[in-house]
């Protein structure tokens, strides 16, 4: 037994991201790389704004002796201050750089808070579709992930999430904008799902953790604002990073926010703070909290998203594709039409590993089924026309696909072809 059964298990299922990101690389060297359009990888193409490029600079050409040292677990003085500063502004809450801990991205934020505050079997709340990793982040600490749905229109759903809880729940992750589905969750389904939780508390005696996942919090169109969620709840914990409202996703600096009004804050934090340390992360990267504390207000050019996500829209309704439009992120969710590929025996069955809503989500080895559904069909049929995207199996959602349209203007141009020959074998 060379390896552990669950990665064994994981390796086995592995990311559809991953997969599809892949198969665009053996593409390319069989088609050319100018006869793949890849909508696979999130992975922001915009550089970072001249103010972080200067602050960056200004951070590797200091003499400070010990700049390069380790620090305490939870990040510097300063990065923590300035992340404060952040995150009242954003939530409307009064932190402070005592309720920060700085953090290798807002992926190791999220395992930083769930190797604190979950024992074994304790179950974590996720709203379907959810960003695929999230199964993985609660088996690395022993949790059991419980999915709810979201509305038919994929905004948040605080009646569908009360129907999930138990007295297992320890926490439930809210992603907004949401990834795969680019939809920002409003001021009062926030608030309900804030009485939701406390309600809940207040029958069960354990108050869920709420951790707002939101890396794409400055991405965001049509002049619309993401809403506070700190002040909602005060069970509540930010993890975020800089990955995509800095354009700096190699970088992997994020941070950890805890609600100043969390009943045990100061020993929620001490706990982050060890964690940090024994999951192996020890300490954020010291370069780049110098840098993103000098250059945090600063941001990417954002309107070219905007740009992109009406280019590839206007792509996918002249080819009869449906979508949900997104209010933020990068990604555009677009349903499977009904058929299968012509001359196949039939449609693509629609059954998936992923949970029913209150159920828990599949183990990491049961997989049967998933090469049968349709979206992953549609996706190998969109691929044989050189055109990369995620099936939604990937998010717990099957009959959708993920596009990225964090990528040039000339790929989404060049799609076209690809989604109409796609479609006209459609039958």
């Amino acid at each position: 037994m060379p390896i552990a059964d669950a990665v064994r298990a994981s390796l086995a299922r592995g990311s559809w991201i991953r997969k599809m990101f892949e198969a665009g690389i053996a593409l390319k060297a069989r088609l050319g790389a100018d006869a793949v359009f890849d909508f696979s990888l999130g992975n922001p193409d915009l550089e970072p704004p001249p103010e972080f490029t200067a602050a960056l600079k200004a951070a590797a050409g200091s003499d400070e002796p010990g700049a390069h040292a380790y620090m305490i677990n939870s990040g510097y003085p300063f990065a923590r201050a300035a992340m404060s500063e952040k995150v009242a502004l954003e939530h409307g809450v009064p932190t402070t750089a005592d309720d920060i801990v700085m953090t290798v991205g807002a992926a190791g934020a999220i395992n930083v808070i769930l190797g604190t505050v979950l024992n074994p079997g304790d179950e974590v709340v996720v709203i379907r579709p959810y960003f695929a990793e999230y199964s993985a982040y609660v088996d690395n600490h022993r949790g059991v992930l419980v999915v709810a749905d979201s509305a038919p229109d994929f905004s948040l759903d605080p009646a569908a999430v009360a129907r999930v809880l138990s007295p297992r729940t320890a926490a439930v992750i809210l992603n907004s904008p949401n990834n795969p589905t680019g939809r920002v969750y409003p001021p009062d389904a926030i608030a309900a799902l804030g009485a939701v939780l406390s309600a809940h508390a207040s029958r069960v005696g354990r108050a869920p953790y709420l951790i707002v996942d939101e890396p794409y919090r400055d991405i965001v169109y049509d002049g619309l604002e993401v809403p506070p969620v700190l002040s909602a709840y005060p069970e509540s914990i930010v993890a975020s990073s800089f990955s995509k409202t800095l354009s700096i996703p190699g970088e992997r600096l994020g941070y950890i926010a805890v609600n100043p009004a969390c009943a045990e804050k100061a020993l929620l934090v001490s706990g982050l703070s060890t964690l940090n340390r024994v999951l192996g992360f020890v300490n954020a990267p010291a370069l780049m909290q110098r840098a993103v504390a000098a250059s945090w207000r600063a941001k990417a050019d954002v309107s070219r998203y905007a740009r992109r996500r009406d280019m590839l829209a206007a792509i996918l309704t002249e080819a009869g594709i449906r979508f949900a439009k997104p209010e933020g992120a990068f990604y555009l969710f677009c349903e499977v039409p009904e058929g299968s590929p012509a001359g196949s025996s039939g449609a693509a069955g629609a059954g998936s590993p992923a949970a029913a809503p209150g159920q828990t989500a599949a183990s990491p080895g049961q997989t049967a089924g998933i090469s049968e559904t349709r979206d992953v069909t549609f996706a190998m049929a969109l691929k044989e026309n050189g055109v990369l995207s995620v099936p939604g199996v990937g998010f717990g959602y099957p009959g959708w696909i993920r596009l990225c349209y964090c990528v040039p203007e000339k790929t989404i141009e060049g799609s076209r072809k690809g989604f109409m020959a796609t479609m006209a074998g459609w039958t």
